[in-house]
């Protein structure tokens, strides 16, 4: 087969081009298909479903906080609102399901729950939030970059904010793809800084990232919400967007062509580089310090 990926197709305008608030050179770059992102969707989903069918709150529900919401749901109806507003499970299901715990992470050795939580949701709205701000923020970025590297971000983040959370949140669980949502966010911010010099207008490419990101973290003022989650995705997803993101300076690709005894532009800048090793070096240092002090 030839040299080009089944994955990419049409030439593309840059990441940023649908979007009026950011300005970004045309580069010789290929468009991916996203297709990873949606079936985090579905996964995200399907694990909902899962637990509503686990929670079964006809046959648990002892009737102290109310009746069950949606019966004609039958076991896969809600728990009281009094007991969860967003239309969802009861703390219990989410335990079985492996919503994240300190207790069981550290003293039982459930490392798998670092994991797991970031795949449930504590209600439909919660679930509805979470995936709508998937689709807008992912599906762009896997066609900017590709299921790879986002994948990796998606997945390293989440478990980056599962790490921080358990460390700060000891007497509740906690459940949800913030974490993996923000590192996606921290991604397109480090993604913007390390690619400075291809942007026509930076200013109003970073007030609005950095406005877009501000307005989320205030979310995380509100009752429930875990917040150590949130900044934990987002530092390990702005770590990993220096490593992974890199694009070559603006007039590289069109140096290929220039005859061989041209002078042809770095793929990338200096300070690209000391950006990745910076941010590479925190990262390793980050997860280092976390395994010594759960030891």
């Amino acid at each position: 087969m030839g040299s080009e990926d089944p994955e990419r197709g049409s030439k593309n305008r840059g990441y940023y081009a649908s979007n009026p608030n950011f300005y970004y050179h045309e580069t010789s770059d290929k468009q991916w298909t996203s297709w990873l992102i949606p079936m985090f969707v579905v996964a995200n989903i399907a694990a909902f479903i899962a637990a509503m069918y686990v929670n079964n709150c006809p046959k648990n529900n002892l009737g102290f906080e109310g009746a069950c919401v949606a019966k004609f749901l039958g076991r896969f109806s809600f728990q009281p609102l009094r007991e969860n507003p967003l239309f969802g499970p009861s703390s219990e299901a989410l335990e079985k399901m492996g919503a994240l715990d300190w207790n069981k992470v550290v003293h039982r050795h459930q490392g798998w729950r670092l994991i797991a939580s970031m795949w449930l949701h504590a209600g439909i709205i919660h679930l509805l939030a979470n995936m709508l701000s998937l689709v807008f923020i992912g599906i762009r970025l896997e066609q900017q970059f590709g299921f790879v590297r986002v994948g990796i971000i998606y997945l390293v983040s989440g478990f980056g904010g599962s790490i921080l959370s358990t460390l700060f949140i000891h007497q509740n669980i906690s459940v949800g793809a913030s974490g993996a949502l923000f590192g996606l966010l921290g991604a397109m911010l480090s993604e913007l800084l390390t690619n400075w010099s291809i942007y026509s207008n930076k200013v109003a490419a970073l007030l609005t990232l950095v406005i877009i990101i501000a307005i989320n973290l205030a979310v995380g003022i509100l009752p429930h919400v875990d917040n150590f989650a949130h900044i934990g995705g987002f530092l390990t997803g702005f770590l990993l967007g220096f490593i992974i993101l890199l694009r070559p300076q603006f007039g590289w690709y069109e140096g290929r062509n220039l005859p061989a005894d041209a002078r042809v532009r770095s793929k990338h800048k200096v300070y690209q580089y000391v950006l990745l090793l910076v941010a590479l070096a925190l990262l390793i240092s980050g997860y280092a310090i976390d395994n010594i002090r759960n030891l």
